[in-house]
């Protein structure tokens, strides 16, 4: 692999719009910190409109320069992880905001004092505009906020909670080992995260299944350490939950991001009742891989269909512009903006972070970390990782920074949006049969993957807290059984398991951020329903999905969603998402009689 230096400028990422060299970052940070201290002097006098406005406008303000400071040294952190230059100033900047914080915890505490009157009256003053809907969510969570003395105190506490996560990293990244591999030649191959996913995806059975068991088995080693950290990860919510007087940890989440509980149980009920699509889906697997046995390490197995397809960053890319010229003309002329400007960090280098992401802060562009390896894959994680680009630029473009900032809950459609109207074209301009059953073999194996896997892990972690809240029994026996217990679930009685799975949560990195997966799988079923209607012809299809782009936290996600085509109250939605997936399931139905009668 390169070294950073010998990629080519045009595939680096240019920040100089966040900041010219880190003179100009170290400048900035001074800066910020006098502000700060300014910010303290505001204590005690919220009483008055103007220094409330004064104070908020600097809050803001320096938010926004936080918010590019942090952006962009991170990002030259995961440019090259061996820099320790720009690791320290990292470690500098977050120490210095961690003592600051209870400083400028009243800010918070005084907010909540200020009377329901004043606040909805505040609220309609155009000189507060910007601080409208903060101002409502102030009433909505006065229930759950402390005196400004217990504010304080937790805010000084805040730097020790979620320790949990920080300590599965480690294990995760550092001190977890796997024995090698064998494929199915004999020959030895080293086992980690990385190449876990190449493995996992070959065409040998043997590899596949080594690759699985070694992987979870070297998790398995760590049961009862990895175990105990996520309890205390558990523990800190429900801790958190009850301090902030909600009944659950869980109702404490889904307040905070203002979706009603209904929303994640109607998830999980719809897709428990729909589970015989998944069944089919393995069965079809097993038979075009030419299985006896379908084992659940076979799921992500590509399908040998000869597509030597290779797609270069440029050929890629046009590919992307010329299938989302869909959106309009701004939305593709964003993305050559994108390009030709180098918003995107295209290639892997020696300490690079792996993976893909999308980033930005608030008055500067939106960045894309790619690894592109000129595959088929690497097609889609472009597409995916531009529509999360395309959501932050119209949402900061079209927002004030106290708007901008939308909720986790949809922080996944346009990605997956992108996914589905990408390999929907490619299905629809398929050649040969062979290609039309990969692109089949793909959408399914993400309905697999984001909508039915990600259900079982919210249903797992949700079943966890409750456990824990109710008193039972939690160990790490407990915790395992349960987990393959909702597998035998969700993949049937005609599905061979691997003892090994049941250690397979213990690598799942999200289970730290309780509440968290489901987003994935309501995101695609959203993705799903916008998509079709875009592709559909839709009057007004596009003209609302752009605007649901624009509209940051305008209003709450789940209404965000219903404009822009996708109401996940309604029952219908579900349906037709499953109605989809049958159709795509009967044309695998029936390209697999085409083959077999063409033997």
């Amino acid at each position: 692999m390169k070294e950073r230096s010998q990629i080519e400028e045009k595939y680096k990422w240019d920040l100089t719009e966040y900041f010219k060299d880190e003179d100009a970052w170290k400048k900035e940070f001074e800066i910020v910190k006098k502000l700060y201290s300014k910010l303290e002097t505001y204590e005690g006098k919220f009483g008055d409109d103007k220094m409330l406005l004064e104070c908020l406008n600097l809050d803001k303000n320096i938010s926004e320069r936080v918010g590019r400071l942090y952006v962009y040294i991170s990002l030259k952190v995961k440019e090259d992880a061996k820099n320790s230059f720009y690791q320290d100033l990292s470690n500098k900047l977050d120490k210095y905001f961690s003592d600051e914080s209870p400083k400028v915890a009243y800010i918070s505490s005084e907010l909540n004092e200020i009377p329901d009157e004043r606040l909805i009256s505040l609220a309609k003053n155009p000189k507060f505009k910007d601080y409208n809907l903060g101002f409502k969510q102030i009433i909505r969570y006065k229930p759950h906020m402390l005196s400004k003395t217990e504010e304080k105190l937790l805010a000084t506490v805040n730097e020790c909670i979620g320790g949990a996560e920080s300590v599965f990293d480690m294990i995760d990244s550092v001190d977890i080992k796997f024995e090698d591999v064998k494929d199915k030649h004999g020959n030895k191959l080293p086992l980690d995260n990385a190449n876990y996913h190449t493995y996992i995806q070959s065409d040998d059975e043997v590899l596949r299944k080594n690759a699985f068991k070694n992987l979870n088995a070297g998790y398995g080693k760590l049961n009862y350490s990895i175990s105990t950290n996520y309890l205390n990860s558990v523990k800190t919510d429900c801790t958190l939950a009850k301090i902030r007087n909600f009944p659950s940890a869980f109702s404490r989440s889904m307040f905070g991001e203002q979706v009603d509980e209904s929303v994640y149980n109607s998830l999980i009920k719809n897709i428990n009742n729909n589970r015989e699509y998944f069944f089919r889906f393995y069965e079809n697997k097993r038979k075009t891989l030419g299985l006896k046995v379908f084992n659940n390490y076979d799921m992500h197995a590509k399908i040998d269909v000869k597509n030597s397809n290779s797609y270069s960053y440029e050929q890629a890319f046009d590919i992307i512009l010329n299938t989302f010229k869909i959106f309009g003309e701004e939305y593709v002329n964003v993305l050559k903006m994108a390009r030709d400007n180098r918003w995107i960090d295209v290639m892997p280098n020696t300490g690079k972070d792996t993976g893909a992401f999308s980033w930005g802060a608030y008055g500067a562009h939106p960045v894309v970390l790619l690894n592109h390896e000129n595959t088929i894959d690497s097609l889609f994680t472009l597409a995916h990782e531009l529509g999360h680009m395309m959501h932050t630029y119209y949402s900061n473009s079209n927002q004030p920074s106290t708007k901008s900032s939308y909720e986790l809950f949809v922080a996944e459609v346009a990605s997956t949006v992108n996914e589905m109207i990408l390999a929907r074209t490619l299905l629809k301009n398929a050649k040969t049969k062979e290609e039309r059953l990969y692109y089949i073999d793909y959408l399914m194996d993400m309905f697999q993957s984001t909508i039915y896997r990600q259900t079982m892990f919210a249903e797992f972690e949700y079943d966890v807290h409750k456990m824990y809240e109710n008193g039972e029994d939690t160990t790490c026996d407990a915790i395992n059984n349960l987990y393959f217990n909702l597998c035998k679930k969700y993949f049937g009685n005609k599905v061979n398991l691997a003892e090994e799975l049941k250690y397979e949560w213990l690598r799942i990195p999200h289970f730290y951020n309780a509440f968290y997966v489901y987003k994935y799988a309501t995101g695609l079923i959203s993705a799903l329903a916008i998509s079709t209607k875009i592709l559909n012809g839709e009057k007004d299809a596009v003209n609302n999905y752009l605007n649901f782009l624009k509209s940051g936290s305008t209003k709450p996600p789940v209404e965000l969603l219903k404009g822009a085509g996708a109401d996940l109250t309604d029952e219908k939605t579900f349906k037709n998402a499953f109605e989809f997936i049958g159709q795509v399931l009967d044309e695998w139905d029936n390209l697999m009689t085409v083959q077999e009668n063409t033997k």
